[in-house]
């Protein structure tokens, strides 16, 4: 639910595809759930649905082609709320790793091209069923204490890697390599910065 994350799933996207073929140097992706915001019941104020919008208005000019449905803030009550979204995700892993990015992708596009809130439930079992999940198996896992666990767990790790590497917000990644934390650079348009930066790491590994 982050929406500088939806503007960074094309250059991701890329990443990914070519971090796939690094058959010399494999790499394993592992996402983090950073929460963002707690659970709440109240809708959002008029200044925090006027800033989310400015900022929707603000990344189209900086991400040129990222699409933001503004029905979205006359259909829904909108809530200040994110942490379902998050074990949404991560009940959606517990059935296969495969699910977690489609999962994520799937929450992405009820909210920013549908127009449909994806801090309620129903929206998240409406995702949960479109990308094939087992429902009984993703609303046990949903609501069970493992996954508000596992929430947790990724929230800690957020913080750690915070202060280690010093990155902040989201989204952001961070290069594990030899027992090493990096932060890698972003650029929203130029996935090659990111890319550039790995490569350079692994060499200077390899020496």
């Amino acid at each position: 639910m982050c929406s500088w994350c939806w503007a960074f799933r094309p250059a991701w996207n890329k990443i990914k595809e070519v971090l796939a073929n690094f058959d010399t140097h494999p790499l394993s992706i592992q996402y983090i759930a950073g929460g963002l915001a707690p659970d709440t019941d109240e809708p959002m104020s008029a200044d925090i649905r006027e800033y989310v919008q400015w900022n929707w208005r603000r990344i189209q000019k900086k991400v040129p082609g990222t699409e933001f449905n503004y029905d979205f803030w006359d259909k829904c009550e909108p809530r200040r709320s994110t942490y379902a979204a998050c074990r949404a995700v991560i009940a959606a892993r517990q059935q296969g790793a495969q699910y977690e990015d489609v999962m994520i992708h799937a929450i992405q596009q009820a909210y920013y091209l549908k127009a449909k809130n994806p801090s309620n439930s129903d929206t998240l079992f409406e995702c949960a069923t479109a990308i094939g999940l087992k429902q009984d198996h993703f609303l046990s896992a949903f609501q069970s204490h493992k996954i508000e666990q596992l929430l947790q767990e990724d929230i800690m790790l957020y913080h750690q890697l915070a202060a280690k590497v010093g990155i902040s917000g989201f989204p952001s990644l961070v290069l594990s390599l030899s027992d090493h934390l990096i932060s890698v650079p972003i650029d929203y348009n130029q996935p090659f910065c990111s890319l550039d930066f790995i490569m350079d790491c692994l060499l200077i590994n390899e020496d």
